[in-house]
């Protein structure tokens, strides 16, 4: 496939209402950025997040793109607010997971939309995913508390629950929404804090309150292409 036609692909599939609330959102962040003086870091890593996110839903290779520059912002941003949950989790498993969904996604695309084909867990399978998700979340809460992380409950859960999402985005399963779901409303709640508390990071709170919509209304969007199946 040539460039060309590798981009024309990406772009098909488009409802006008998805491009109408992403140029709407981008346009509260660039204002806000101009108005409360935010972190350019801080605007970059939304705006490329927001892509990531909003691509992964539509089931587009090039969503892998964003994420990796998104990443390396938001690990930053991590780094200076003392966040070492989601700095580890960021630098040592989201970057090389998201090269690795590179190629894991274009072994399953459509030949006619170029988009993955998707599917769920079984039963059995959600069961003990959730039962390792709770442990693990035990154990990471406990972990970031004895290094004396910002927030080490919200910290720590959103760092499981990532982990668990970004392997289920590149299996192409549903389960990846519900975890997204979770892990974007701490998240808000979180950012939302440290912005209380004086952090210059008004677009990364914007970020992750749109991730959290995004989640619920690519949840439905997938729940219905899966059940016509």
């Amino acid at each position: 496939m040539s460039f060309k036609e590798f981009i024309k692909a990406e772009l098909t599939g488009w409802k006008k209402l998805e491009i109408i609330g992403l140029s709407i959102v981008f346009l509260i962040i660039f204002v806000n950025a101009f108005v409360m003086k935010d972190s350019i870091v801080a605007v970059v890593s939304a705006i490329c997040g927001i892509l990531y996110s909003t691509i992964a839903g539509k089931g587009k290779v090039s969503c892998y793109f964003f994420g990796l520059m998104g990443t390396c912002c938001y690990s930053w941003l991590s780094f200076e607010n003392a966040l070492w949950g989601n700095l580890v989790l960021y630098m040592c498993y989201y970057f090389p997971m998201q090269v690795l969904g590179i190629f894991e996604w274009r072994k399953h695309l459509k030949s006619e939309t170029k988009e993955i084909y998707k599917k769920r867990l079984s039963n059995s399978q959600r069961l003990k995913m959730s039962a390792l998700a709770f442990l693990l979340c035990v154990f990471a809460v406990l972990t970031i508390s004895f290094f004396k992380g910002s927030n080490p409950l919200f910290d720590g859960i959103t760092t499981v629950l990532s982990v668990f999402g970004m392997y289920f985005t590149v299996k192409r399963c549903i389960e990846q929404w519900i975890a997204w779901i979770v892990v974007n409303g701490l998240s808000t709640i979180m950012w939302l804090n440290l912005v209380l508390h004086g952090a210059k990071a008004y677009a990364t709170l914007i970020m992750w309150f749109v991730y959290f919509i995004l989640a619920i209304y690519f949840y439905i969007c997938w729940k219905k292409e899966i059940s016509a199946k």
